[in-house]
C-alpha cells in the first residue's frame, strides 16, 4: 500500500496533464467546444424528465433536479467502469515503451469525469435553484458521498483493468451488466414510491450506485441526513476493492507488455 501511495504522489502531475489533454482533444475539433459538456447532460436529463416526467406522469418532488443528480452520479459511475475494462490495452504503445505504475492509467482518467461530474454538479445546483429547492446544510453531505463514490469506483476499475487485459470479452459482459444495473437503480424513478419489501432493501443497500444516487437526493434535495451505516459499509467494501484491484496489478503488471 505505500508503494501505491508512493505512486500516486509521483505520477500525480502526469495524470493531471494526461486529463487535461484529453478533455482537450475531446472538444478540438467540435464548433461547440467546451460547451458540449454542458449541452450533452442537459440534453439527456430534458429527454428522461419529458418521457418519464410528463408522459409517464411521475409525481417525484422537484423531478428534473431528481433525474440530473441521478444522471450526474451514474455517468461518472458508468463511464469509469467501462472505460477502465480496456485502458491497458488501448494505451498499449505507452505501456510497452514506458513504465508508468497502471492505476495512474485510470487515475488520469478518472480525473477527466471528476471533471465532467463538477460541470454537472454546477449545473445540478443551478437546477435546484431554478426548481425551488429549499436548501440547507444537509447539503455540505455530497461532498463525503461523492468521495465515497469515488473511492469504490476507483477500486471496481483497477480489478476489470487488470483482467481486461487477458478476458477479451469482458468489455462486453460488462457492457450488458450496465445496461441492467441503468434500469436498476432508479436514475429516473424514485426506487422507495416504486418498490416495496425485499427487492427495494436489495436495490437500495446492496447495489451501491442506487445507494449512493438515493443518498446524493436525501441530502440535495429533501433535506436528510444521509444512512451513515449504510455509507460505512460501502465505504469498507470499496477500500477492500482498492486494496484488491492495487495488489492484482502489482503482481502482473510486469506482464501486461506482454499479452497485449
Amino acid at each position: 500500500m505505500n508503494k501505491f501511495f508512493s505512486n500516486i504522489r509521483k505520477y500525480h502531475k502526469y495524470a493531471i496533464r494526461s486529463a487535461k489533454a484529453e478533455l482537450k482533444s475531446e472538444v478540438a475539433d467540435s464548433y461547440l467546444n467546451w460547451l458540449w459538456w454542458i449541452i450533452e447532460p442537459v440534453c439527456f436529463m430534458l429527454i428522461y424528465t419529458f418521457i418519464f416526467g410528463y408522459v409517464f406522469h411521475n409525481k417525484t418532488p422537484y423531478f428534473a433536479s431528481f433525474v440530473f443528480i441521478g444522471l450526474t452520479a451514474w455517468d461518472f459511475f458508468n463511464r469509469m467502469v467501462k472505460g477502465s475494462v480496456r485502458l491497458i490495452v488501448s494505451n498499449r504503445d505507452l505501456v510497452k515503451k514506458v513504465y508508468i505504475p497502471k492505476y495512474i492509467l485510470l487515475l488520469a482518467k478518472s480525473y477527466t469525469y471528476l471533471f465532467k461530474m463538477g460541470i454537472s454538479m454546477v449545473i445540478t445546483f443551478c437546477l435546484m435553484f431554478a426548481q425551488g429547492v429549499h436548501l440547507s446544510w444537509h447539503i455540505l453531505f455530497f461532498i463525503p458521498i461523492t468521495i465515497i463514490l469515488y473511492v469504490l469506483t476507483f477500486g471496481i476499475g483497477m480489478i476489470l483493468m487488470n483482467y481486461g487485459v487477458t478476458v477479451n470479452d469482458l468489455s462486453n459482459l460488462i457492457n450488458v451488466f450496465l445496461r441492467m444495473v441503468f434500469y436498476l437503480s432508479g436514475v429516473f424513478y424514485n426506487i422507495n414510491e416504486r418498490l416495496a419489501g425485499t427487492l427495494c432493501f436489495v436495490l437500495l443497500r446492496v447495489n451501491p450506485i442506487a445507494m449512493i444516487m438515493n443518498e446524493f437526493r436525501r441530502t440535495m434535495l429533501y433535506n436528510q441526513l444521509p444512512s451513515f451505516k449504510w455509507l460505512a459499509a460501502w465505504l469498507i467494501i470499496a477500500l477492500i476493492l482498492n486494496a484488491i484491484g492495487i495488489h492484482l496489478i502489482h503482481k502482473n503488471e510486469n506482464s501486461y507488455a506482454k499479452v497485449i
